[in-house]
């Protein structure tokens, strides 16, 4: 498979009926960046911007594999996010020139990846709709990983921000970070739901601690949160093909909660 972001049809998943969720169901978490707003297009078209910028020093399939591995690597320093990725892409770019890239060549990539940082957040279909109804009904919470300053300025800036009861920003999504938030709100994990667009991220972790996913896939997927079919054996979550469905699914608990 080709580094980078990539379009991954959704698995499939066994459903999960409506009578299975408790009406006591405490906490409904959603995942941020794809889930609630489009946020992969802009680092797809960033990167796209960094090959152009560097065309004539190096071919675009290594640049994009070498880009990759970098950004990998550097999770581990920087974490995910804006300023990482312009790191990186800076990083690149030294690297792949032999150190031949000029201030300007840096200056304009830095440019292009500020547009990471502020870009105008375009809400998904239905999410606004969504939230408003869930609101009345359940705590909300805003789980997502990434750099802190980017994800709460992309909460405030996406006007969904009062829909949510809790915020919980963290460096990764796995088992122990899940368990750690939902020990702090008393919250066991059968009565929790995770809604995501990752596998990786927002479904795998949450089932394996007992608590349920629902996976609405977007149409681009990093391919850093790609997971395979064997991943997914013996794995129960929902899958849906937009939020608007969330409606239906938790319609029935919304009439009783």
């Amino acid at each position: 498979m080709k580094k980078g972001s990539v379009i991954i049809e959704p698995f499939p998943a066994l459903p999960l009926p409506v009578k299975n969720f408790d009406p006591a169901m405490k906490l409904i978490a959603f995942d941020a960046d794809d889930t609630l707003w489009v946020n992969e297009p802009n680092y797809v078209d960033v990167k796209q911007k960094l090959c152009e910028l560097l065309s004539h020093h190096i071919d675009q399939e290594i640049l994009t594999e070498r880009f990759y591995n970098a950004q990998i690597r550097n999770l581990h320093v920087f974490g995910y996010g804006a300023k990482s990725f312009i790191l990186s892409m800076i990083e690149t770019a030294i690297e792949l020139t032999n150190g031949a890239i000029t201030g300007d060549e840096i200056q304009q990539i830095i440019n292009v990846g500020r547009k990471l940082i502020d870009f105008p957040i375009d809400v998904l279909d239905g999410i606004p709709e969504v939230l408003e109804t869930l609101s009345k009904h359940f705590d909300l919470m805003v789980l997502t990983k990434g750099d802190l300053f980017d994800q709460e300025s992309k909460i405030a800036r996406s006007g969904l921000g009062h829909y949510f009861k809790h915020v919980e920003i963290v460096s990764e999504k796995n088992e122990q970070a899940y368990l750690r938030i939902l020990d702090k709100y008393n919250v066991q994990p059968a009565d929790f739901i995770m809604i995501g667009n990752s596998l990786k991220s927002d479904v795998l972790p949450v089932v394996h601690i007992g608590g349920r996913a629902i996976h609405i896939p977007y149409a681009i997927t990093w391919v850093h949160e790609y997971v395979t079919d064997e991943q997914l054996v013996g794995k129960t979550f929902t899958t849906l093909e937009s939020a608007r469905e969330l409606l239906t699914l938790l319609g029935k608990v919304s009439e009783v909660a």
